[in-house]
């Protein structure tokens, strides 16, 4: 079953639930989707729609931070669980240690020694790992990496 089928599907049960955050969650992000696929004229597959997800929990992590500055309590505890809504969808994400397994590797393989060299790691990393981890703390390790 494709990834759009399970939102459709886990939409139909949140409704009958009457669970009003999947709810509105996973309609944010079918139409974050079908707006993708109606500006491009094209069917996303599963790895796009991951991508369109993991930018949906991006943009609710830096909401976050701004209503912890602004100590919003209520909406706070709603956007932690709209995140692990989300998060259910994407896939395993990757520990510190299995991140730097990964870069270190492509390190190696693609001969980088020093910081002019991040695009070209960033964008191999970015290809092998997408969705299985959030691309800031890929650019930290990666920096830490070529630095040291």
């Amino acid at each position: 079953m494709s990834l759009k089928d399970t939102l459709m599907q886990d939409l139909k049960v949140a409704m009958k639930e009457k669970d009003i955050v999947k709810k509105n969650t996973i309609q944010l992000v079918r139409s974050a989707i079908l707006q993708i696929e109606k500006d491009n004229h094209t069917e996303l597959d599963d790895s796009a729609i991951i991508e369109v997800i993991a930018s949906q929990v991006k943009k609710r992590k830096s909401s976050l931070t701004e209503f912890e500055k602004s100590d919003r309590n209520d909406l706070i505890e709603e956007l932690n669980k709209e995140i692990e809504i989300l998060m259910d969808y994407l896939p395993k994400q990757l520990t510190d240690e299995e991140l730097e397994q990964v870069i270190s590797q492509v390190i190696a393989e693609v001969d980088a020694t020093s910081m002019k060299d991040m695009g070209k790691v960033m964008s191999a990393v970015s290809e092998q790992i997408a969705g299985k981890a959030d691309n800031q703390r890929v650019s930290t390790i990666v920096k830490q990496k070529l630095s040291s």
